[in-house]
């Protein structure tokens, strides 16, 4: 299988289905794209029913086009990271990882431009964090839910307002931000430098007014990130938590138990906005993102430096923020539900509170005039009581 093969199948393969966001190369399968968050087969002739280990290999090798330290990752640690052109076409993303003695292969399908926080209709509260300084921005979510995405129309915005220096520190680089206003240089993980700690370690040398580091994955680049920000530089990263509160929990899980309160002094000082971010099946076709939103004030604050308790959680913290851009998740779904984006069942089941999206809807279906009790078939039981008199024990 050549180069020339592999472009041929994956033009295939993008030309199949619509909303095409990953392809995915796996033994005993065949060839398949996700498609608006549903895997779907690709058709191919001549036909393959089930990828043989040896084509996936194949598939594999190509991709990564004789690297050592991508072959090296691939062999020693299981899996390599990795980026890939299909020339006019396409760029991606790609994520090469053994199983069961075999290879697979996901191919995720980063965007010919940046977008703008306009075109992705993100709320409000992403034009304020453009504003900030210094500090930590924090954006948080699963695998797949439009984290990078929303960074970048965050750096896009930027670029276009500041005469500023931008270092990002990406594994891989998947949006080419172009020269604009702010000067911006970036830099992928292998390729420019070994580890985001290092990395970023060496961008404090670099004058940088903004750091954008790929992901904090250890205790180690927490550590650099907080020093940048108290040394008056705007960091901005991700991590794979699903909301406010979990984000600060895990921060602070990564120290030890006796620096438990200096590390929540420091993120207390130096953490501006935490953003949680989820895609939900929207009513038609395709996705939308739904998002938590929660921007440091005095309670925020107190419940970073004490810990929560009752009656000061997050939630319930963000719940009431709401004059300051601040939002729950169920707050969110309960506005996507009500401009008709998304079903009830939706809300439901991406819920933080069953109650309270329960109540939200409750609300919109009765201002609407519709029925909101689910509850069907009630009656008075006139007999209930000649029931209970006859099991009354006689004496």
């Amino acid at each position: 299988m050549r180069t020339q093969q592999i472009d041929h199948i994956i033009s295939a393969m993008l030309e199949s289905h619509d909303g095409i966001s990953d392809i995915l190369v796996t033994v005993d399968r065949p060839f398949q794209v996700m498609s608006f968050g549903e895997l779907k087969k690709v058709p191919m002739d001549p036909p393959i029913k089930k990828l043989t280990p040896f084509q996936t290999e194949i598939f594999a090798l190509n991709l990564i086009n004789g690297d050592r330290r991508l072959t090296e990752d691939l062999v020693t640690k299981g899996s390599c990271d990795s980026s890939y052109q299909l020339a006019g076409k396409a760029r991606f993303r790609i994520n090469i990882f053994s199983q069961k003695r075999c290879y697979s292969i996901v191919m995720r399908q980063l965007a010919a431009r940046v977008p703008t926080i306009e075109e992705l209709n993100l709320p409000p509260a992403f034009s304020k964090m453009t504003q900030e300084k210094n500090g930590i921005i924090l954006v948080t979510g699963a695998t797949g839910t439009g984290k990078t995405t929303s960074l970048a129309a965050f750096l896009d915005r930027i670029n276009d307002e500041k005469p500023i220096h931008i270092i990002t520190l990406e594994d891989p680089v998947e949006y080419v931000h172009s020269q604009r206003k702010a000067t911006v240089n970036q830099r992928e993980l292998g390729m420019d430098f070994d580890s985001f700690a290092s990395g970023l370690r060496a961008s404090l040398r670099q004058a940088p007014n903004v750091i954008l580091v790929g992901e904090m994955r250890d205790r180690e680049s927490v550590e650099i990130a907080l020093s940048a920000a108290e040394t008056g530089h705007l960091v901005v990263s991700t991590l794979h938590t699903v909301d406010a509160g979990q984000t600060i929990n895990r921060i602070v899980g990564m120290f030890e138990q006796e620096e438990e309160k200096l590390i929540r002094i420091r993120l207390a000082d130096t953490l501006k906005w935490v953003v949680c971010q989820r895609l939900l099946p929207k009513i038609g076709a395709g996705r939308i993102a739904a998002f938590e939103i929660m921007c440091k004030n005095l309670r925020v604050k107190d419940a970073i430096l004490h810990g929560e308790s009752e009656g000061k959680t997050f939630y319930e913290i963000i719940e009431a923020g709401r004059p300051f851009l601040m939002m729950t998740f169920d707050q969110c779904l309960a506005d996507l539900y009500e401009q008709g984006s998304i079903t009830e069942e939706t809300a439901l089941s991406y819920s933080s509170s069953r109650a309270a999206i329960v109540k939200a809807i409750d609300t919109i279906k009765a201002s609407k005039g519709e029925k909101t009790s689910t509850i069907e078939g009630l009656a008075i039981d006139r007999d209930y009581e000649k029931k209970i008199s006859k099991k009354k024990p006689s004496f």
